[in-house]
């Protein structure tokens, strides 16, 4: 669907503005999407960020620092979602030997478990791959990363 069609808005400034409004709506498109997905695993969005980014050290914990560092949304707290993850039992939290301020987290089985049924399911995968194959794909992640180029950050 065309963006004109699903935001109601026939004229924009210019292309460039035209973009960005798509490319936010996408967004957002992507994540209702997904959420609905997570929503059956009792996890949020920023939740499964988490838990992907531990999976990646496993089996190596990670500190709360190196989350923020490495979690997709920058406004979420990092704690906070480490702590409604605890409660559910799909990370352990120990707090370091040697420095009683740094805090270790680490995926549990359980929480590995969950992150292997996510990427089983073909939904998941068929939200971009439905419309766009693997060519079109790769462009589009070049595309996105010549986006963010530090040369293009807003002063």
């Amino acid at each position: 669907m065309k963006i004109e069609d699903a935001i109601k808005q026939s004229k924009f400034k210019n292309e460039y503005e035209k973009l960005v409004v798509n490319i936010l709506y996408t967004a957002g498109w992507i994540e209702l999407e997904i959420s609905r997905i997570f929503k059956e695993y009792g996890i949020t969005i920023q939740q499964y960020n988490i838990l992907r980014i531990l999976r990646g050290q496993y089996p190596k914990p990670a500190t709360i620092n190196m989350l923020i560092g490495r979690m997709i949304d920058k406004m979420s707290n990092a704690s906070r979602l480490v702590d409604k993850l605890l409660a559910k039992k799909l990370v352990v939290r120990n707090i370091c030997k040697n420095d009683r301020r740094k805090v270790d987290v680490l995926i549990t089985q359980k929480g590995l478990e969950i992150l292997s049924l996510i990427d089983d399911r073909t939904e998941f995968r068929k939200i971009l791959v439905s419309s766009l194959n693997t060519a079109e794909a790769k462009k589009l992640n070049q595309l996105l990363d010549k986006t963010r180029t530090k040369e293009n950050k807003i002063k």
